[in-house]
């Protein structure tokens, strides 16, 4: 747009001062050249013949790039009262909330523009006020607090269902187990009833299980907490998600609390781009503290396949200080795990015990794996008979062979972190579990 664009505009005016789409254009026009000045003029001058409401849009745009939020923010207000679903109105509104650090009202507005528009993405604003997961709906506490009853289970296992994983149940019963049975001693030590340890290790290797075990072997309520359960889009929502889920925990104990994944919860501050992620870390540590709740009862556990990714501040004292290596099933468990996963399906004298040895380092996903393979393979042969035929051990040794531990990769990459990130001995089971001397 040239000057003599301008010009010709201005004299336009001159002839028809009181013509609001020809002042409008000629304000915009000055308001994309960023000559703030003028173009306020002219709206203002536009207002003074009529209220227009593009006209307060337009001057409200120049208070913003002016930097004059307040003022800015005063004009939307008017505006959002006679155009709610003004979707320029709702926008700037939003931008200019966040520019006074007014996160209320910008995340309100956010949410009422997506209402209307729920198709509408902003980088900028998505990347400050939504975080991953799912819109929250308004709820009151009640209905709030009966979502997380329908997760909240009574386990019917505890550790005789869980075959192998001795060194990892062993662990857990000091930790957690006498603790419960002997409160007295660890009272008269001034010590916690709880605790929060961290299970670690490959994908598909029962620490779920074992989770969900230990629930039901000290006769506790068990909370399954997801990311789902926790993420909302909504900045602010993700902290008071895990602070309801807590608080529940705290009104029904004895209770463990399991967190899955929880590398996606507690991943490094460092690597984090985004406020939101760090201040659902800052909730998550005080919720561990306990230092405004009080804690006593709830076990915590988490589980992760990334233990290096997780911030450093949840190993200090007093959170997950104690963290157990979940290695892959060994031969026991392997041989249990096929026992099951074989026991509703045809069978003809399967020797279980070789096909555990021929199957070192898989994890139970890797077992149904192989099971699988083997399925397919019988039903071909099924489909030509006409009826089906049994599993038999060679069967199964025959798919082992042809199927690679999903575990390997995991190990090649923690590894590297055991031998040359683990000054703390953090990761020395993983090196005792590999035979690998430092």
């Amino acid at each position: 747009m040239t000057q003599s664009t301008i010009d010709s505009l201005r004299e336009a005016l001159r002839f028809s001062p009181e013509n609001i789409p020809l002042r409008l254009h000629l304000a915009e026009t000055l308001f994309n050249l960023n000559r703030l000045e003028e173009a306020e003029k002219e709206y203002l001058a536009a207002l003074g013949i009529e209220q227009n409401e593009k006209a307060l849009i337009g001057l409200a745009k120049v208070y913003y790039r002016k930097e004059a939020y307040a003022t800015c923010n005063v004009i939307l207000e008017d505006l959002m009262k006679s155009q709610p679903d003004n979707l320029d109105v709702l926008v700037l509104y939003t931008r200019s909330s966040l520019k006074e650090n007014a996160w209320d009202n910008a995340r309100e507005t956010y949410q009422r523009l997506l209402e209307h528009y729920p198709n509408f993405t902003d980088e900028e604003l998505d990347a400050q006020l939504r975080v991953r997961g799912q819109q929250s709906a308004g709820h009151d506490e009640d209905a709030e607090e009966d979502e997380i009853s329908l997760f909240m289970q009574k386990p019917d296992i505890n550790f005789t269902d869980v075959s192998g994983m001795e060194q990892v149940k062993k662990e857990i019963e000091i930790k957690i187990i006498q603790p419960l049975r002997h409160p007295e001693l660890y009272k008269a030590y001034g010590k916690k009833i709880g605790g929060s340890i961290l299970l670690y290790g490959p994908p598909g290797c029962g620490k779920t299980m074992i989770a969900k075990a230990t629930a039901g072997q000290v006769n506790a309520k068990f909370i399954n907490v997801g990311l789902n359960d926790i993420l909302d889009m909504w900045l602010g929502n993700s902290e008071k998600n895990l602070h309801r889920i807590f608080e529940y925990a705290r009104k029904n104990t004895p209770c463990v609390l399991f967190f899955d994944e929880i590398d996606a919860l507690g991943a490094s501050r460092a690597d984090m781009k985004q406020s939101a992620g760090r201040n659902l870390i800052n909730q998550f540590l005080q919720e561990l503290d306990g230092v405004e709740n009080d804690n006593t009862g709830i076990l915590i556990l988490g589980a992760t396949n990334i233990p290096w990714h997780l911030d450093p501040a949840f190993r200090r004292p007093g959170r997950f200080d104690r963290m157990i290596f979940v290695p892959p099933p060994d031969q026991e468990a392997r041989t249990a795990m096929l026992r099951i996963k074989l026991k509703d399906k045809p069978t003809e004298n399967i020797d279980y015990e070789s096909i555990s040895k021929v199957t070192p380092e898989f994890s139970g996903a890797d077992i149904a794996a192989v099971i699988d393979m083997a399925i397919e393979e019988k039903l071909e042969a099924s489909f030509l008979e006409g009826m089906p035929l049994p599993l038999k051990t060679k069967d199964l040794q025959n798919a082992a062979k042809k199927h690679k531990a999903s575990t390997r990769e995991w190990f090649s990459i923690a590894k590297n972190f055991a031998l040359y990130a683990n000054d703390a001995g953090l990761y020395d089971d993983i090196l005792h579990y590999l035979k690998i001397k430092k």
